[in-house]
């Protein structure tokens, strides 16, 4: 499977770059919404900044444990669209609907169709950044590790209070001496354990398997940058699970530029990661990997 996907991302890509050079005008900014696969749930949109392309691709990925969210739950900061970056917030299937892996191949599948039709939609898909949050973070970085399998690594990530291993969130939010406000990991009817389809707690090292966490203990070999941000108050993931992920990162790779710090007093998302510094450190290490 990874060389089929490889094969298709390097076609895909190859006439992406191809076309892009000599297809592209100025396009509004508005919003075109783009289906990447037969379900409804596989949609994607794209907002193009002014000016010729082909654009790099700044592709955002919501939150909502798992089960529910949509794409229009992201916002579009004017300030990526100032920079001549485009961006992609796709939607995937939901929990409740389809298990896992269906969200990880959604998230692939939206890439794969931007390695195809870049040219057509005014981007250049070889200049990647992938960015979650919450739930759409542990996707984000889950797509970036099935890119890197591939050897098409992303130009950079950007994880924001997501959670990494599902086997663990339990024990991280009692060593902070927390008590999770949407209740344990570890009992069968919590967002996680949904998406796998078995209790956290049933096969817990096939819980941490199927995580980024998982994977990169599996895994050696050069990574992109990444950045990691989480508040330090969180009552739903321990930012304890963002240190994993850094610690992970690094072992996996020691060359690899981890950029990682926790918001102080925040909690799950708000506004913390809307205004400065937050922001403007997001904005930074997005407008360097891909301008």
């Amino acid at each position: 499977m990874p060389g089929l996907i490889r094969r298709t991302l390097l076609i895909g890509g190859t006439a992406a770059l191809a076309a892009g050079a000599v297809a592209w005008w100025r396009r509004s900014p508005a919003a075109t919404e783009v289906a990447y696969g037969p379900d409804p749930r596989q949609v994607m949109d794209v907002t193009l900044p002014d000016g010729p392309g082909p654009h790099p691709v700044l592709m955002l990925v919501h939150g909502g444990a798992f089960r529910m969210g949509d794409k229009s739950d992201l916002a579009i900061w004017p300030e990526v669209l100032a920079a001549g970056i485009a961006v992609v917030r796709i939607n995937y299937r939901l929990s409740g609907t389809a298990p896992w892996p269906a969200q990880g191949e959604d998230t692939l599948a939206a890439v794969v169709h931007l390695q195809r039709e870049g040219a057509n939609l005014g981007l250049d898909p070889s200049r990647l950044v992938l960015l979650g949050q919450s739930a759409g973070a542990f996707l984000a970085v889950s797509t970036a590790l099935s890119l890197v399998e591939v050897g098409l690594p992303p130009r950079g990530v950007v994880s924001l209070f997501g959670p990494m291993d599902f086997s663990t969130m339990d024990q991280d939010m009692a060593t902070l001496g927390r008590t999770p406000a949407m209740g344990p990991t570890d009992a069968a009817d919590s967002p996680e354990s949904q998406l796998l389809g078995f209790p956290v707690a049933q096969d817990r090292a096939a819980a941490r398997a199927m995580g980024p966490i998982g994977r990169l203990d599996r895994l050696r070999e050069p990574l992109p940058p990444l950045l990691i941000r989480h508040g330090d108050a969180d009552p739903l993931v321990a930012d304890l699970q963002a240190k994993r992920l850094r610690e992970a990162w690094v072992a996996a790779d020691p060359e690899a530029a981890v950029d990682y710090k926790l918001v102080p007093g925040a909690g799950h998302g708000g506004a913390p990661f809307e205004t400065d510094p937050v922001k403007s450190e997001v904005l930074a290490f997005i407008t360097q990997a891909l301008t």
